[in-house]
């Protein structure tokens, strides 16, 4: 990796980048501490402490803290990842998005701008809705009516403004900006996470338990990344291979390639799906003062709650894990089946004139794909579970409190293999420029 950097940053163009990527992200983090006018900050640092929705805890990660301060920034990317997969959905179900989507770039064009009016959409209904718990809550320096829109204002422009800082990174910097600027304010987290486990198990032990806890907590860390390194580079390659065609006198095509099918076909949207579906009811109801109560919804509320899984005191709620793996299991399948079409492929290799060795062309074809991606999504889908569960089990068991877990490990890991990745491709191209040009 510093090799890859080193050598990049004697390519002029590509320092250019990197250089634009790096200012772009000290932007980004002086915004997330700018205070928005009008809310009692000090307020609502207080309420939030007292929260045990976890919800709360991996939206203040992803949000690199904004949402804790309440600052500019709070919302974050968060309405342009909602809104991304909102549109994914859509063009499975809408034939005129998809017939966009394979109109190639000027399509995909297309739907990026629908993406952006409905991030804006979405960031201004989620920020009147937290201007109107403040409003209720005493949150707000002045009850009026301007205050309120001031918040609201502020919220949906900061929202925007990152969406707008992450296209240009995509544009003039390094890697998949809105990628980037999620992985920097997950890293921004990571020191208070370390220090929180620093105080829980070193501090006030003796020099062995102290050693024994560190190297503990730094196997399990060293662990868990290597672990998403191979699930993020694991591949099923099928072989390939093109029938020869006479054109004039000369014979072309009759070379051998492959499909790769990664592990991880969907990446960690499996785990943001299944995390959402379970924690927005618990978000919700610690906003409005519910939950809190022993009926049967407050103990439902709790079973959804990852704060009370593996807890050994009360087993019950872990119920709540096994749907959320069985969640993650669901979400991966369906995913994977609305990006990713063997029947399509098949076609498209047969009209190109390539077999898989030992299958007929066309749906046999397409079935042996099905079949193989299926195996691989069901592995894929049990080590996401697994990343996702590790983290739950030692803070459910030993108190290990951190607000990043599996899901930031795995984002953390894929952005920065994907970027470093972008960067050998531009220094490849760059290369064989000057040799052409030679």
């Amino acid at each position: 990796m510093l090799e890859t950097l080193r050598n990049a940053f004697k390519i002029k163009d590509i320092r250019k980048r990197i250089i634009f990527t790096f200012l772009m992200l000290i932007v980004i983090r002086i915004g997330s501490q700018l205070p928005i006018p009008g809310v009692k900050s000090e307020v609502f640092a207080s309420w939030f402490a007292n929260q045990t929705a976890d919800g709360m805890g991996f939206f203040d990660a992803i949000t690199g803290g904004s949402f804790y301060n309440m600052s500019i920034f709070a919302l974050n990317i968060t309405p342009y990842i909602t809104s991304s997969i909102i549109m994914q959905l859509l063009t499975i179900a809408i034939p005129k998005l998809e017939e966009m989507q394979r109109d190639g770039e000027e399509g995909r064009k297309k739907i990026a701008e629908i993406t952006r009016y409905l991030t804006v959409a979405l960031a201004l209904i989620e920020s009147i809705a937290m201007s109107v718990g403040f409003y209720r809550g005493d949150m707000l320096d002045n009850k009026n009516a301007l205050c309120v829109i001031m918040v609201v204002l502020a919220l949906t422009a900061g929202s925007a403004v990152l969406m707008w800082i992450g296209e240009r990174i995509t544009e003039k910097g390094v890697g998949n900006g809105i990628s980037i600027v999620l992985t920097i304010n997950i890293i921004s987290r990571i020191p208070n996470d370390m220090g929180t486990l620093y105080e829980q198990f070193i501090v006030g032990k003796s020099v062995p338990k102290a050693i024994l806890a560190g190297v503990i907590i730094l196997a399990i860390i060293i662990g868990m990344v290597v672990f998403v390194v191979f699930l993020q580079d694991g591949v099923r390659k099928i072989p390939v291979q093109y029938s020869k065609k006479v054109q004039g006198r000369k014979q072309v095509g009759g070379q051998s390639t492959h499909i790769p099918l990664k592990v991880n076909t969907s990446g960690v949207i499996p785990v943001i799906f299944a995390q959402s579906l379970l924690q927005t009811p618990v978000i919700i109801a610690s906003l409005i003062g519910k939950g809190n109560g022993t009926g049967i919804g407050s103990k439902i509320l709790k079973g959804m709650s990852q704060s009370n899984w593996c807890n050994p005191n009360e087993p019950i709620y872990s119920i709540g894990l096994v749907v959320y793996i069985l969640l993650i299991i669901a979400f991966a399948y369906f995913y994977t089946s609305i990006t990713f079409n063997p029947l399509e492929i098949a076609n498209n290799m047969k009209k190109a004139g390539g077999f898989i060795p030992g299958i007929r062309p066309g749906k046999p074809t397409s079935d042996y794909l099905n079949t193989i991606l299926n195996y691989i999504v069901f592995i894929g889908a049990i080590a996401l579970a697994f990343i996702a569960f590790v983290p739950i089990f030692f803070n459910g068991v030993f108190g290990a409190d951190v607000s990043f877990g599996g899901t930031s490990i795995i984002i953390i890991v894929g952005v920065v293999i994907e970027t470093l990745k972008q960067i050998e491709s531009q220094m490849r191209v760059r290369y064989y420029k000057g040799f052409l040009n030679d």
